[in-house]
């Protein structure tokens, strides 16, 4: 069981609406600074052989601002988060191929890999609670 103090934090509408806005901050973060240092967003796509680059940087812009506008306002939800878990789970083979590195850089990758799973399990869960208010 729950204790009071416990359960009234966690019915807090402001605490849900920090908590929604720490989940997607690694995405508006990211969505953020590529459109603020646009020829450096673009140059991370060119990076990982993303071409065309602008192209790939606008859409990423796209998906993460809206993606997180979309969980942080609690509309559509489920599309927001949808949206940022493909994203995320493209983000492993592409960014994130601990199976293609050796030693500590295929370590590395894996644990971020390891993360960005955890992370797509997160935007489930948050996809879920909102289902469930709508119910």
């Amino acid at each position: 069981m729950t204790p009071g103090w416990v359960s009234n934090i966690l019915s807090n509408r402001a605490v849900e609406i920090a908590a929604r806005v720490l989940l997607t901050f690694p995405f508006w973060g990211s969505g953020l600074a590529k459109l603020l240092d646009f020829s450096g967003g673009v140059g991370e796509m060119r990076q990982f052989g993303l071409e065309p680059a602008e192209l790939f940087n606008v859409l990423t812009i796209i998906v993460q601002l809206g993606g997180s506008a979309l969980i942080i306002f609690n509309r559509m939800t489920w599309l927001g988060a949808g949206a940022l878990g493909i994203f995320t789970a493209l983000t492993i083979p592409l960014v994130h191929a601990f199976w293609r590195l050796e030693g500590e850089r295929g370590v590395a990758a894996f644990h971020t890999a390891a993360e960005h799973v955890g992370m797509i399990g997160a935007l489930i869960v948050v996809s879920i609670l909102s289902n469930r208010r709508a119910s």
